[in-house]
């Protein structure tokens, strides 16, 4: 019987892993994992997380450099991406404050995503990190304004109206306006801003981003 057992919790340990492994982004998560095991960061830092806007933030230790902190960016996320993999991007630091980016991909994805499911998704991961962490902050970092993806505009700014409208009312919450200053005088995001995909980033739209995230940072 014992025998019997253990092969059934093997077997059930092994089926988990295979889904996991199956899962989104699952091999940065890993890779995650193995690099908390080389150099564990420690606890009560800032945690970036969100989508490859954050993941491709290169100078955030440089650009914060009075600040510990931590980017746990990962690919194309969505935010149920960001829900799904709580635990291992956010959670298990206990960090003082979390930053998220997250939400622009979730519209791009699906035409039926609304400004109204972003909103609820995240405050379905604001609770998450609420529930678990009572005493750390949340900066949420506006959804940008792309080139590649105008289109989308009136959705994005939907959704991060909603979202500010939320934050306004709760002192552990704040948002970090970044839509407004990526705006050219004829209301769309110019291009230098961008590298040439359109979509992600160049330094100087990252420029952008520290000067107006950097304020909200708490201090240790």
């Amino acid at each position: 019987m014992q025998r019997i057992f253990i092969f059934a919790a093997v077997l059930i340990g092994l089926q988990a892993g295979l889904i996991a492994q199956q899962a989104p982004f699952w091999s940065e998560i890993l890779a995650f994992s193995r690099q908390d095991e080389q150099q564990w960061p420690g606890t009560g830092m800032i945690v970036f997380t969100g989508s490859s806007s954050i993941r491709m933030w290169k100078t955030l230790e440089q650009d914060f450099s009075d600040h510990r902190v931590l980017n746990r960016g990962f690919g194309g996320s969505t935010l149920p991406d960001v829900i799904r993999y709580a635990g291992e991007v956010i959670l298990k630091y206990q960090p003082g404050q979390v930053v998220i980016y997250c939400g622009e991909n979730d519209l791009a994805a699906d035409s039926s995503i609304s400004g109204k499911t972003v909103f609820k998704r995240f405050k379905s991961l604001t609770g998450i990190i609420r529930d678990s962490l009572p005493d750390t902050k949340i900066l949420f970092i506006a959804l940008k304004p792309s080139p590649s993806r105008i289109h989308l505009m009136e959705k994005i700014v939907d959704a991060n109206r909603r979202i500010r409208r939320y934050i306004k009312s709760r002192k552990y919450l704040a948002y970090a306006d970044v839509f407004t200053p990526m705006l050219g005088p004829d209301g769309l995001p110019p291009e230098r801003l961008f590298i040439k995909d359109r979509l992600h980033l160049s330094r100087e739209g990252y420029e952008i981003w520290k000067e107006t995230v950097k304020p909200f940072l708490i201090r240790d």
